[in-house]
């Protein structure tokens, strides 16, 4: 199901209440735990910046929120994100169960703290 879109609240009205109210969650979550990242639509769906690079993506399918903090994001929370069905770069969090809200903001959190001492190398 292809989203164009140009910003995140058309991204998220395009879909079924239900849907919205999670995807919602997965925004607030991303938001609080980076309130200085840029929001936009990357690759077709929600996505943050930071220090002028991605940080993480988000995206609704049929069954599973699709969550992206890659490559790091993943493997560095690997123990965790092992119960869920997992692609390149991805992870899938079911519709039918409670997102993983504290685990996200975790992830989202080191990927700010990734991107933020690579900009300070990229200054020395």
């Amino acid at each position: 199901m292809e989203h164009l879109v140009g910003n995140i609240d058309e991204y998220i009205l395009s879909f079924p209440h239900e849907v919205q109210v999670l995807l919602g969650q997965v925004r607030a979550t991303i938001k609080l735990a980076a309130p200085e990242a840029m929001e936009y639509i990357g690759y077709g769906m929600p996505a943050y910046k930071l220090s002028g690079k991605p940080l993480v993506y988000f995206a609704a399918f049929k069954n599973h929120i699709g969550f992206y903090a890659t490559p790091t994001g993943h493997s560095a929370f690997a123990n965790e994100l092992s119960i869920y069905k997992q692609g390149k770069g991805s992870v899938q969090f079911p519709l039918n169960k409670p997102l993983p809200l504290e685990l996200i903001s975790r992830i989202v959190a080191f990927r700010v703290m990734e991107n933020v001492e690579r900009a300070k190398s990229k200054k020395r």
